[in-house]
């Protein structure tokens, strides 16, 4: 066995000294030979070829070429740039893959007035000349995108790729005519994005009237091309693996795959022979192109390759010793910037006045590279572009910038499903108009069919020379079933109908953050006996119950959140303070020695603070934080005035759940059902702690503590620290204690949800179980 291994060590030696023979000998030793880099596609794998680098820097090869494809793009657009092997390892390591790969906007990056309606619908879909039409693109590029803008900021302002500290080349497919195409100038993010254009998984980049997606669709491995730019030594590595074998296709994502890459595959054995040092990772690599998560383990095997050939890596270095090589560094740019114009491409009149204020960018002032990328992220954040790139260039001495827009149709349907314990299944259908009323605005009509359905219709414009300033008017409307609660039992059914009709001015104190505003709001809360009492009466005798309010409010809002569900980090502040204008009630008994009553209850303000705080104590543990109050302060009784303690249901809290309701005055309180409890004043902590084991599984124990009031405000603060009442007797200031855990999965369909938890007094355990995406608040 010695001697098998020994004789196996001398043939791979021989191997190693007669490839870099040939290498010295196939060289003009008059002329500096041009070296070339070639780097291949090949997804999450494509991180296997920093190794290379790393070693091509401690030996000192400088390339005179870089060729790229793909992933090899990526890494070799980095390193043309002037970033050392090292700074690209630490940049690999260091990226939120999960994130950039198909994490799509985070919540805190879209404007206030967008969140409450951003990533809430399962599908959506544009139309287009009348026609409905659905994007096929299953991963939204818009972080990857930012994270290029990012890196290639020192050489922002450069077009020409052989301007670069090192030539390079980005490999596409232009798919309208079959062809391959060569990236050689332009803006060096735009060349790298549109070599990894996957077909299927990421959008095709626009480019020169036709469309670009992944090189590796012809090239995979573009060896040829930097031979046919004359190089004389090409340094190779390949992370593909060309073709896989029979066994290897055992399932549909292969077959599709290999079918994608058939041309690229067989060209591939033509290009490795073009190498004169093949440094061949496939037999090491035991991840797959999508295991971005396995980045560091794939970066270790990349490491053996190199060292295998490092003979032939040596004897290039000893090549170039002889000649002068240049340095290659990352170019020094300052971080303030004074551009001479900006220019706004591809973007509507409609929107352009909303896109200039957001961006906030103009000629002849100063500007820091965070500036610039805010700007371009608050215009983002208006949600009318699929995405918005941004060039560098100069024309005679003169900086400018140039924001192309890729606006989203300006109609759109979207639709979700939904299921939960409290009202059954439903489908929410959704329609989304910009511009249908006059410029820089958003139309909604919304409708959730379902057991117990809703309306939401809704119209926001923006205006104002900042476009800071923002007007929306909605109407929502809910018809359900009730349950009615004593001593924690269900006694009774009603059936409930809830008009909203809110119409607010607003002004942004940060586009992406918070705003405050004024707004008057009419409510009508309608309800009856779900069985006609002529054929069974009920506890209450009631035959219907009617109250209208018109009030006068101020709000604050501040959103932070950097995801809709299960966010690790971020703030959501609200205040609300309101003052009842005019107000009515018509309740009705049957058959009851009680009178009917009609007209007018003393007048209250209501004032509502709702906080919840969340932090990542690690990568996968969240802390989740909540304080929540509501109280209401009511004017002494005149002699023709109706009580509202004792009568203005439709006015005070509805308390319960799990799920955050459309209508304001419902808060959570898991352990009830929901709307279980009606209260005139609360005040509520909630500590929580948000584990994710594994990719989209979350396990959330949580905990709440709350007081409770049913009388007037002077009462329950005289007893909201020592409150001893039991809360299901809906008397006395109580103290309501709730245990729980919630099982969450982020499933295509939404969020899947299972709450057990406990409540005091009643001691019972209440399962709730809810899927999908529910019509939630407005704010």
């Amino acid at each position: 066995m010695k001697k098998i291994l020994l004789i196996l060590f001398s043939l791979f030696l021989s191997a190693q000294s007669f490839e870099a023979q040939n290498i010295i000998q196939n060289t003009d030793s008059n002329r500096k030979p041009k070296v070339a880099l070639v780097l291949s596609g090949g997804g999450a794998k494509g991180i296997a070829h920093i190794p290379l680098l790393q070693k091509l820097d401690s030996l000192g090869i400088v390339p005179d070429l870089i060729v790229g494809n793909s992933m090899g793009s990526i890494v070799g657009g980095l390193y043309a740039m002037g970033y050392s092997g090292d700074s690209i390892a630490s940049i690999a390591k260091n990226a939120h893959w999960d994130k950039l790969i198909g994490g799509g906007v985070a919540l805190r990056d879209v404007s206030v007035e967008e969140k409450s309606e951003f990533d809430k619908y399962l599908i959506g879909m544009d139309i287009v000349k009348g026609k409905i039409k659905q994007t096929s693109f299953i991963i939204n590029d818009q972080n990857i995108r930012a994270f290029f803008s990012d890196l290639i900021y020192p050489v922002y302002f450069i077009s020409d790729f052989d301007n670069l500290p090192i030539p390079f080349r980005a490999i596409a497919t232009d798919i309208v005519n079959g062809k391959e195409v060569i990236l050689d100038k332009g803006n060096l993010g735009f060349a790298m994005r549109a070599s990894m254009s996957i077909p299927g998984a990421f959008s095709p980049v626009v480019y020169e009237n036709t469309l670009l997606v992944d090189g590796g669709v012809l090239n995979n491995f573009p060896v040829d091309v930097a031979k046919n730019l004359g190089a004389d030594i090409i340094i190779g590595s390949d992370v593909g693996g060309g073709m896989k074998p029979k066994d290897k296709l055992d399932n549909i994502s292969a077959l599709i795959f290999q079918t994608g890459m058939l041309h690229s595959n067989l060209k591939n054995p033509e290009n490795r022979l073009l190498c004169d040092v093949l440094i061949d990772h496939t037999p090491h690599i035991l991840y797959s192109t999508g295991d971005f998560d396995k980045s560091i383990p794939i970066y270790e095997s990349g490491k053996i390759a190199p060292f295998e050939k490092l003979t032939s890596l040596v004897a290039i270095a000893e090549k170039l010793k002889v000649y002068q090589q240049k340095k290659v560094i990352l170019p020094k740019v300052g971080d303030e910037i004074v551009l001479d114009t900006i220019l706004y491409e591809n973007i509507s009149k409609s929107n352009l006045a909303l896109v200039k204020a957001r961006t906030n960018i103009q000629p002849y002032k100063k500007y820091s590279r965070k500036d610039i990328f805010d700007g371009i992220n608050r215009a983002m954040g208006t949600t009318i572009f699929s995405h918005l790139t941004f060039d560098g260039y100069t024309d005679n001495k003169k900086k400018g910038l140039q924001l192309t827009g890729f606006e989203r149709s300006q109609h759109q349907v979207n639709g979700s499903l939904h299921y939960d314990s409290y009202h059954g299944f439903g489908i929410i259908a959704n329609f989304r108009g910009r511009n249908v009323l006059g410029g820089a605005s958003r139309t909604l009509i919304t409708l959730d069919i379902a057991e117990e359905p809703r309306l939401r219709l809704q119209h926001q414009k923006n205006f104002g020379l900042d476009r800071a300033w923002w007007w929306r008017t909605e109407v929502y409307g809910h018809q359900l079933e009730q349950d009615i609660f004593i001593s924690g039992e269900s006694v009774e059914n009603l059936k409930y109908r809830f008009i909203d009709f809110n119409n607010q001015v607003n002004r942004n104190l940060n586009s992406l953050k918070s705003y405050m505003g004024v707004g008057i709001k009419y409510q009508n809360t309608h309800f009856k006996p779900k069985v006609n009492p002529n054929y069974n009466n009920n506890v209450y005798d009631l035959r219907l119950y009617d109250f209208n309010n018109l009030e006068l409010n101020m709000h604050y809002v501040h959103n932070s959140f950097d995801k809709v569900f299960f966010a690790n980090n971020g703030t959501y502040f609200k205040g609300y303070l309101s003052r009842s204008l005019n107000n009515s009630i018509d309740l009705k008994f049957f058959n009851s020695e009680q009178s009917n009553i009609n007209g007018k209850t003393n007048s209250f303000s209501k004032f509502i603070l709702d906080y919840e705080k969340r932090f990542e104590l690690t990568n996968k543990t969240t802390v989740v934080l909540g304080a929540t109050s509501g109280f209401i302060f009511q004017d002494d009784i005149s002699s023709n005035s109706i009580s509202f303690a004792e009568y203005g249901v439709g006015g005070k809290y509805f308390l319960g759940g799990v799920l955050l309701e459309p209508r304001n005055d419902n808060y959570i309180l898991p352990g009830l059902y929901e709307g279980e409890l009606l209260a005139s004043q609360f005040m509520k902590i909630s500590i929580g702690m948000q584990f994710n084991p594994i990719n989209k599984l979350y396990v959330t124990p949580h905990t709440h503590i709350a007081t409770i009031g049913f009388n007037d405000f002077d009462n329950y603060i005289t007893n909201a620290f020592s409150a001893k009442g039991k809360w299901e007797e809906a008397i006395e200031t109580s103290l309501f204690l709730s245990a729980g855990t919630t099982l969450s999965y982020n499933s295509i369909l939404g969020p899947v949800n299972i709450d057990l938890s406990w409540v005091n007094s009643t001691n019972k355990l209440r399962l709730f179980i809810g899927v999908g995406f529910n019509l939630n608040r407005s704010d």
